[in-house]
C-alpha cells in the first residue's frame, strides 16, 4: 500500500488513461487526487469521451480515498493543470504525479516516496522526475542525479515547492535585462531559446498553453535542483495526433521503455548538479529544437526582444485563426 497521495491529470483519452490507472491501482495509493478538464465545446464527441474518462475511476476497488477536481468547462493545458494541482497542494504536503498518457514502471512509486521522504526538509530539492533521459549513460555509485531541468512526465514534489508556483511568471520581465539568466546558462544560444519562451509564456496561456515551462522558470528562480533516475521509470505513450503538444509519434523520446529502479537506492554523497548527466540532458532534448528552422512564427517571434504582452497576445491569436 502506497502512503504517498498520487495526483492524477486526466482529459478525453480513456485507453491511455486505463493503462496509467492500471498501474496506479497495483500500487494502491491510499489517497488519489484526480485533476480533469472539461470539454471543448467545438469537438464533436469529447464531452462523451470525457466522461468515458472520468469514469474509470470509479474502478478505484482498493481501500482508498478519492478526491475530484473536475472542471465543467475546458480550461486548456495550462489554466487546468496549474489550478488542479495548486488544489492538490492544498489537500496535501507532498504528491506523486502522473498524467493520463505516462506510465510508470512499479518502482517508480517507491523511488518517488523514499525520496520525498529523504529531502522533505532540503528546500534545495524541488522535484523528482521519473525521467533523467540519459539513453545509456549510467553511474555505479549513484541511483539518481541532480539536476537544472525538470522533465514533468511522472514527478513529484512538495507544497513547500510548489508554493512558488506562478502561471503568469510575473517576476520575468524584470529579470529579462540582468544577467540572471546568462549566468545560470554560460551559452548563448541556449540564452536565446529560454527567453524567447518565457517571453511567450508571461504574455500568456492564450499564445502558449503550458503550465510545466513555468515550473522550470519558478525552480531555476528558487536556484532548485530536481532528482533524476539514470534509469527510465515512465514512459510517454502519448505521442500522436490526438496530443496537444506531442503531435509526432516518431520522435525518440515517444514510448520509451522502462527499466526497474534497484532498491535499496544508492544516494548521490553531494546535493549538487551532475554538469555532465545536464550536459547529455541538452544535447539530446534541447540543442535539436535549436538546430531546427523554425516556421514564419518561430522566424518573426524569435527575433521580438520583450515585447509587451498584448502584443503576444494579438500575435498568437492571428496565428490560431490562420491555423484553423
Amino acid at each position: 500500500m502506497l502512503q504517498t497521495p498520487v495526483a492524477f491529470i486526466i482529459f478525453n483519452r480513456p485507453d491511455l488513461t486505463s493503462r496509467v490507472f492500471a498501474e496506479i491501482r497495483r500500487a494502491k495509493p491510499r489517497r488519489l487526487l484526480v485533476i480533469a478538464d472539461g470539454p471543448r465545446q467545438d469537438r464533436s464527441g469529447e464531452a462523451k469521451r470525457c466522461a468515458m474518462t472520468r469514469a474509470i475511476i470509479e474502478q478505484v476497488d482498493w481501500n482508498c480515498e478519492v478526491l475530484r477536481n473536475f472542471s465543467h468547462v475546458n480550461l486548456g493545458c495550462g489554466r487546468r493543470v496549474a489550478s488542479g494541482l495548486e488544489w492538490v497542494f492544498e489537500q496535501t504536503t507532498e504528491a506523486i504525479i502522473l498524467e493520463d498518457d505516462c506510465v510508470p514502471h512499479p518502482t517508480f512509486f517507491p523511488f518517488c516516496e523514499a525520496l520525498l521522504d529523504r529531502y522533505r526538509d532540503d528546500e534545495r530539492v524541488m522535484h523528482i522526475g521519473g525521467n533523467g533521459f540519459q539513453f545509456g549513460r549510467t553511474d555505479q555509485s549513484s541511483s539518481y542525479f541532480f539536476s537544472r531541468y525538470f522533465p514533468s512526465w511522472g514527478w513529484a514534489s512538495w507544497r513547500r515547492a510548489w508554493r512558488h508556483y506562478d502561471l503568469e511568471i510575473a517576476l520575468w520581465p524584470s529579470l529579462r535585462h540582468t544577467d540572471w539568466l546568462r549566468e545560470f546558462l554560460d551559452d548563448e544560444r541556449l540564452l536565446e531559446y529560454w527567453q524567447l519562451r518565457f517571453d511567450r509564456a508571461h504574455a500568456g496561456v492564450d499564445v502558449v498553453n503550458t503550465w510545466d515551462l513555468q515550473w522550470t522558470f519558478t525552480c531555476w528562480l528558487q536556484n532548485g535542483l530536481a532528482i533524476l533516475p539514470y534509469r527510465t521509470l515512465v514512459s510517454n505513450v502519448g505521442f500522436g495526433p490526438e496530443a496537444t503538444h506531442t503531435r509526432s509519434a516518431s520522435v525518440p523520446l515517444a514510448n520509451l521503455p522502462t527499466a526497474p529502479m534497484q532498491f535499496p537506492l544508492k544516494h548521490p554523497p553531494y546535493v549538487f548538479r551532475d554538469r555532465e548527466a545536464d550536459r547529455g540532458f541538452t544535447e539530446q532534448l534541447i540543442r535539436p529544437r535549436l538546430r531546427r528552422r523554425p516556421g514564419l512564427y518561430g522566424r518573426v517571434s524569435g527575433r521580438a526582444r520583450a515585447v509587451p504582452a498584448s502584443i503576444w497576445k494579438a500575435f498568437g491569436a492571428t496565428r490560431s485563426l490562420l491555423l484553423r
